[in-house]
């Protein structure tokens, strides 16, 4: 559960209560993503990388292929035991811990690359700074990655942002647009900036998959809403989804923050 006055006025969240529709649904990154990281250098053989906020390992599980080990870490107990079920079932040997970044204990400068994937905006990152910093090899990466739909872009991506306005007002995630990457602030203080990406790409989905996507939101099924909440929402919104195309595209924009730890 998190509970940030900055996110959905205050309003607490838990995508743990939707981790099994997460793990079916949320694995939307295309390949290009994932080259686009490698290429970067990061999360490929050799190097030991911890994925924080992991969820249910989407980019531990993804990346594997590059040939790094990997660390994924949540904050949520349910995340995590979906992560090592995907990840047992495909043969994968990642670990995993259940723990939030401020308060992770893991040894100093045991890591190469430290990721964080849709989720360093829920960290407080005056604390996590310092602690990504003492996680790291001297030299070693902090990458900064997410990637949201372009509502402005899509009438598909606007309606369903409507009709999750309708019923959770208080949804602080919707409108989003393209904007200018920039380092976290104080980020000065503990790296070097190495790289500064940011790209269209077009994701298709299904109706069911985008319905799925949709109600494991923040605003959604990862709110305090109550279940009979959820249900009229997924209801109103498949509704809606019968009117499209079984099959269509959704504009993303995708940004990468790839910070480096000095060699002192």
């Amino acid at each position: 559960m998190i509970h940030n006055q900055a996110i959905d006025h205050g309003n607490v969240f838990n995508f743990g209560q939707v981790s099994k529709d997460y793990a079916k649904y949320r694995d939307i990154y295309p390949e290009e993503f994932y080259r686009r990281i490698a290429k970067l250098g990061l999360c490929i053989r050799g190097q030991r990388v911890l994925d924080l906020g992991t969820g249910t390992g989407v980019l531990p599980r993804n990346m594997y292929q590059y040939g790094a080990s990997f660390v994924g870490a949540d904050i949520s107990e349910e995340q995590i035991a979906e992560a090592r079920r995907l990840s047992k079932e495909a043969k994968m040997k990642i670990e995993y811990v259940v723990t939030s970044t401020e308060t992770i204990e893991l040894p100093e400068h045991a890591f190469d690359v430290v990721t964080a994937c849709q989720c360093f905006m829920y960290f407080n990152v005056e604390q996590s700074l310092p602690i990504i910093h003492r996680l790291l090899k001297p030299g070693g990466h902090f990458c900064i990655l997410f990637m949201a739909y372009l509502p402005e872009e899509s009438e598909i991506a606007r309606k369903s942002e409507e009709l999750i306005l309708k019923y959770n007002p208080d949804w602080t995630g919707a409108h989003m647009t393209r904007y200018n990457p920039v380092p976290p602030k104080g980020a000065e203080n503990w790296f070097m900036v190495d790289h500064i990406i940011s790209y269209d790409i077009t994701i298709p989905f299904t109706r069911e998959s985008w319905n799925g996507r949709m109600k494991t939101c923040r605003g959604m099924g990862a709110s305090s809403l109550s279940q009979k909440e959820i249900a009229v929402w997924e209801k109103e919104h498949q509704a809606y989804l019968a009117t499209v195309p079984e099959v269509f595209d959704i504009p993303h924009f995708v940004t990468m923050i790839d910070l480096r730890k000095e060699i002192v």
